[in-house]
């Protein structure tokens, strides 16, 4: 379809145009564009089989052509069409969720509301959609000639010698072997990252948001919060906390400045511009227990990503002080770009004695 509308003059080719019907490049920490991606793929197999199968006879690069023989080989076999589903419906089903989690604007509520329907889905997908997900795979291969094995038939690994395999069928090596496993290693990386604990903790984190003037706070939840904490609140403090959240909440809600803010971070910064952290120091505990509390972000994962990217091949030896140093301009590029480049020099001229001026 692509092909027959570039010829027709419906769309055109060039840098920027028609991204709509491209393929999508994935980035390295979201997975919501690996998902663009399988579906691109899916959607434009045809046109990519043939641009694989142009380079392989017209291109003069001896290596190019052998890139495009074994993606041809690869891609034309029914194990890939059967993981590329695969994988395309798991990220379907976790794509809201991966969303979420990767905002700032973090909803903690509905991100964990997520997670109970992302584990319900899977396991759903597990018990009662082999059928369906089955069939589906085969009316995409029979529509892109791939062949189609028999699944009653004896499963023989591709490239692999007979001996010493164990005998069974193709049915259930794709069922058993790969639908089963895969689903199961994602129902298990969610509970493992979700404990019924875990999840508690971040619903009662959640009651602290000031967006939509306290909307979601809980005062019986915020003093279970604290009971997770015996080391910072004594049984003492845990009464006067009972007191002190109500004045608290009303103190907030009736305080203008405090009617637009929209996070944790910010209602701390605000609380401390207007000394009210003094007013209501066992509340403010909680919130800088909030805030230190390591939960897995989008923040966080932009850091390790730039740790990847910062120290590389070129840098392999460098000092933890210098990949600190280096890894704060990367990830904080916004606070940097509020420096204006004299203080920059004038601290750097003024470490030490050199023997010219910047």
């Amino acid at each position: 379809m692509t092909l027959s509308a570039l010829h027709n003059g419906e769309v055109f080719t060039g840098r920027g145009l028609n991204q709509e019907i491209s393929l999508w490049c994935p980035g390295e920490a979201r997975w919501g564009s690996h998902y663009e991606s399988l579906i691109r793929l899916i959607t434009m197999f045809s046109s990519v089989v043939h641009v694989l199968e142009i380079v392989l006879e017209d291109d003069i690069s001896s290596e190019q052509r052998g890139e495009a023989f074994a993606l041809l080989d690869s891609i034309q076999y029914f194990d890939f069409s059967f993981c590329l589903h695969l994988m395309k419906d798991i990220l379907g089903i976790t794509a809201e969720l991966s969303d979420a989690l990767q905002r700032k604007d973090q909803d903690i509520v509905n991100a964990m509301s997520l997670v109970q329907i992302s584990k319900i889905r899977l396991q759903d997908m597990r018990d009662n959609k082999w059928d369906a997900f089955i069939t589906r795979v085969s009316l995409f291969c029979v529509e892109h000639k791939i062949i189609t094995p028999d699944l009653n038939d004896k499963w023989i690994a591709r490239g692999r010698s007979r001996r010493g395999h164990q005998e069974m069928t193709n049915l259930h090596h794709y069922r058993v072997d790969i639908f089963y496993t895969v689903l199961d290693m994602q129902l298990q990386e969610l509970n493992n990252h979700f404990t019924e604990a875990n999840t508690e903790l971040l619903l009662c984190i959640a009651c602290l948001n000031p967006s939509n003037l306290f909307s979601a706070f809980n005062k019986d939840k915020l003093i279970k919060l604290a009971n997770l904490y015996p080391s910072d609140f004594t049984s003492s403090d845990l009464m006067i906390l009972d007191n002190q959240l109500e004045t608290y909440i009303t103190d907030m809600k009736l305080d203008v400045q405090f009617s637009l803010l929209k996070d944790i971070g910010s209602l701390v910064e605000k609380m401390i511009q207007s000394r009210k952290e003094i007013l209501y120091p066992l509340v403010f505990r909680l919130l800088k227990l909030a805030l230190v509390l390591p939960v897995a972000t989008a923040g966080v994962e932009r850091a390790f990503s730039a740790m990847a990217i910062i120290k590389n091949r070129l840098r392999n030896g460098i000092g933890d002080q210098w990949m600190n140093d280096t890894l704060i301009a990367y990830v904080e590029k916004e606070i940097l770009d509020c420096i204006v480049n004299d203080v920059i020099i004038h601290l750097f001229q003024n470490m030490k004695n050199r023997m010219y001026k910047l």
